[in-house]
């Protein structure tokens, strides 16, 4: 008996094993401001999970969620600028 699992992997390893391209890095570059606040927003989470949350937490929790709001806006300001000029900024 042949296993079919071994024939997939040979011809799928061409795709995962690749680097990342350098549109790719430029993407999560762009991105990075919004990943970090994110983050941060899910460690501000993850510290009020085992407790009750207390106004130090809150604060803590609210400021997370406006640097991750902030984040979204700049991406998306940035790209809409990007195509109203046509890509070439």
């Amino acid at each position: 008996m042949r296993h079919i699992v071994a024939v997939q992997a040979v011809v799928t390893a061409g795709e995962y094993d690749r680097e990342p391209t350098a549109a790719e890095l430029d993407a999560i570059e762009r991105e990075l401001p919004l990943i970090v606040a994110e983050v941060e927003l899910l460690d501000a989470h993850i510290t009020t999970l085992d407790r009750i949350p207390s106004e130090v937490d809150a604060r803590r929790l609210r400021r997370a969620r406006r640097r991750v709001l902030a984040a979204r806006r700049a991406l998306a300001n940035r790209a809409a600028e990007q195509d109203a000029a046509g890509g070439a900024a």
